[in-house]
């Protein structure tokens, strides 16, 4: 199998190809002008191998990204996004991260409570007491991500402020789905 370098064939080509004068067409030519100069450059190969070839084009305009909508795209196809996207990532990450540490207490909890045998005296103590971390911790990653909340809403724009969280609402919550036992 013979392998042919791309390269040559351009070489080739711009010697045998004549020069071609350059003269600036009337504006009833131009658009003849530019099409000549694009079949002339497909000739000599200069389209081929470039980046993105035979790949659908982006046109997704976003006008509200104003002059900053070049560097968005940029950063969005790099994989990076707008600090305050990036923010509103993470508000989220955080949020769903203390939900999940909740979770296997609750899980605990219903485990516990519809068992026919009550639990055993250190059972309960130990379940009261991871019930109170668990609140504590929670607590402090609610403030973690209100702090986080406020941050991104003084830098978004008004439609896509977040809601704070209702810190106290969220802890009782808890704390009612997670019933201590009596000691």
């Amino acid at each position: 199998m013979d392998f042919v370098d791309w390269r040559q064939k351009r070489q080739q080509a711009e010697q045998n190809a004549e020069p071609i004068p350059r003269t600036v067409p009337r504006r009833g030519q131009l658009v003849d002008y530019i099409e000549e100069m694009i079949r002339e450059a497909q000739a000599r190969g200069e389209f081929t191998n470039l980046p993105g070839e035979g790949k659908p084009l982006e046109l997704d305009a976003h006008p509200e990204a104003g002059e900053n909508e070049m560097a968005y795209r940029f950063l969005k196809r790099n994989g990076y996004a707008p600090p305050e996207l990036e923010l509103c990532k993470e508000i989220k990450r955080d949020r769903e991260r203390a939900e999940k540490k909740i979770a296997r207490l609750l899980h605990q909890s219903r485990t516990l409570h519809n068992r026919r045998l009550t639990p055993l005296g250190h059972e309960r103590r130990n379940f009261n007491g991871a019930v109170e971390r668990a609140a504590a911790e929670y607590q402090k990653d609610l403030h973690e991500i209100n702090r986080k909340i406020l941050t991104a809403n003084l830098t978004l724009p008004t439609v896509m402020h977040q809601p704070m969280l209702d810190i106290e609402a969220l802890v009782q919550k808890f704390r009612e789905a997670c019933p201590l036992f009596q000691p």
